[in-house]
């Protein structure tokens, strides 16, 4: 069973490639916190520490929320959305977790997967480098993220609730993932979340920032 707070480690593209795809479902709710934890010990539930997560900036596109870009720890993060379960969980890929300072052919994919058209004229981009992009792009927007995660398995289904703060507005989520999609269907119905849309980080943020 993976650790929910595995330590960040930088990853290369052709080894994320491995990596068999989680499905996602989470729900933005203001009182979902108090909901899950009602609901949690219905099944075989392992808990895990609680944990502030370092801080984290996402990268948001007007034109996809199917690349979940995002700098933690000094890597830059990236996932693909490669498809949905019947249920319309969503999977995303890891593209590969970059250690800064990142070099031009991986910016230039990253934005290609934002769909930004950027003209890259350096040879390497620190984090202040790829920030200060993204500030000059019509397209692009940074948010940052700050978040208090309690993480915990059920029928060993990776989930958790948290307390999220985007560019410092406070919300509330809960989220269920795994690569054993059926098993994901049955605890998120335990939890009472299955009539609650499915909304990524992604499209929280931009609601959050007026880009939805």
């Amino acid at each position: 069973m993976a650790d929910v707070f595995a330590q960040n480690k930088a990853t290369s593209a052709a080894d994320a490639e491995k990596i068999v795809p989680r499905a996602e479902f989470r729900v933005f709710e203001q009182g979902i916190i108090e909901h899950v934890k009602s609901k949690m010990w219905n099944g075989k539930t392992v808990l895990f520490k609680a944990r502030r997560m370092p801080l984290e900036t996402y990268f948001l596109s007007v034109h996809t929320n199917e690349a979940n870009v995002k700098v933690r720890d000094g890597l830059l993060d990236i996932k693909t959305k490669v498809g949905e379960t019947p249920e319309g969980y969503e999977i995303f890929q890891p593209r590969g977790k970059f250690q800064f300072p990142v070099p031009q052919a991986d910016v230039a994919t990253i934005l290609s997967h934002l769909k930004a058209e950027i003209a890259l004229t350096q040879e390497n981009y620190t984090i202040e480098d790829f920030i200060a992009l993204v500030k000059e792009s019509r397209d692009l927007t940074a948010v940052t993220v700050e978040k208090m995660r309690y993480g915990f398995t059920i029928d060993n289904i990776i989930c958790e609730y948290a307390q999220v703060w985007l560019n410092g507005a406070l919300v509330e989520t809960a989220c269920c993932e795994s690569e054993d999609y059926e098993g994901m269907k049955r605890v998120v119905e335990e939890l009472g979340l299955s009539e609650k849309p499915n909304t990524n980080y992604l499209r929280a943020a931009k609601q959050v920032v007026g880009m939805a």
